[in-house]
Formats: structure tokens, sequence, C-alpha cells
């Protein structure tokens, strides 16, 4: 695999890495594509297939490790995978841009190890883990066991911070934003005069 640079933002659930990558691929000068991931999960509101994931089953998934089709996957919860195709970093990569990646932390470092050279791994970093909780129950998209677990999940993925290239403190998203864009426009290169 070869292509343009690997953009990853890992955090815990609620931290606002999705809102962040959002806002990155709305700058066109960034010349960013949205590395969608395959998940056994099942979909959530208006989710769609191909747009914000290639939902299959469990069993599929499954095929898909086997044949080795994954630059990384990880069981996220018992029965709930998710995953990056090589295939689809090839085929944005194959556009001629550079692929951006909202991902878990254990996915991110994974994808950083294997391309160290034209990889930046930025870590979003919540206020608080308490803020974590309200902005996940504000959602109002998963049951309070499952916002449990995401609780307990994000003390660990926390801890790995330091193995990120970046870490930005979504305290204020506006300063995040701000931050997010320079690092990345830094990274690719971008002349920003």
């Amino acid at each position: 695999m070869k292509g343009g640079k690997l953009l990853i933002f890992s955090a815990p659930s609620g931290s606002g890495k999705t809102t962040i990558v959002r806002h990155l691929l709305e700058q066109e000068e960034l010349n960013l594509a949205f590395s969608v991931s395959a998940t056994s999960r099942p979909k959530r509101g208006d989710e769609k297939q191909g747009e914000h994931y290639y939902f299959m089953s469990t069993s599929e998934f499954k095929k898909h490790i086997k044949n080795n089709d994954f630059l990384e996957w990880e069981e996220v919860y018992r029965d709930n995978f998710y995953g990056t195709l090589k295939s689809e970093v090839e085929r944005l990569w194959s556009k001629g841009k550079n692929v951006i990646f909202d991902i878990d932390v254990a996915g991110g470092l994974r994808i950083k190890r294997k391309y160290p050279d034209v990889t930046l791994a930025v870590f979003v970093k919540p206020p608080s883990v308490d803020e974590l909780k309200i902005r996940l129950k504000k959602r109002s998209t998963e049951s309070d066991d499952k916002i449990n677990m995401r609780i307990a999940k994000a003390s660990v993925e926390l801890a790995t911070a330091p193995q990120f290239d970046k870490i930005i403190k979504n305290y204020e998203l506006e300063t995040a934003l701000k931050e997010a864009y320079n690092l990345v426009a830094d990274f690719i290169g971008l002349d920003k005069e």
C-alpha cells in the first residue's frame, strides 16, 4: 500500500473526535477523504451503509479477518467488531487523497505502528470522564448499561494518550478545531500563507 498521508483521530466515545474529523473534511485545501470503517454492530438511527460504516454480520467480518483483508481490526465489545479494510485505504489513495480516520484507540495505534512515516496519530482528550458521561447521555442512542461500558473503557483509553503523536484537549470546541486544522495542515505540508 502506498499513497498519501494517514491522519488518525482517536479518543474515548463522546470526546468530540467525530465533530473534529467532520470539520477537517470540510476544509477542501486539506485534500482529505474519510476512511469508512467496517463493523459488525447494528446500524444506529440514520446511519447508511458505505457512508457511516460498512455494516456486516459477525460471520462476514470474521471471514474478512481470516482472509487478511483488514489493515487493523478490533473486537471492541463482545461480538462488536470494528476494522479498516485495506481496500478502503487503497481506494482513497488511488484518488490522490490523504486518508482521515475516526477510529478507536487500539486501531489507531496499530495503523501508526504499521505506517509510522506517513501517519499522524492524534488523541482527542475530553475535559473529564464526568463530562464524557454527560455527552453520551445527551446522544440518547444507547442504554445506561452501554454508556457505563463506554465510561469504563474510557479510563483505559485515556491512559494510552501519551502513545499518540499529539494530544488535543477538547475543552473548548473552537480551540480544538483550530488546533486540529493546524496539526493536519503542518503534517501534510500545506502552505498556510
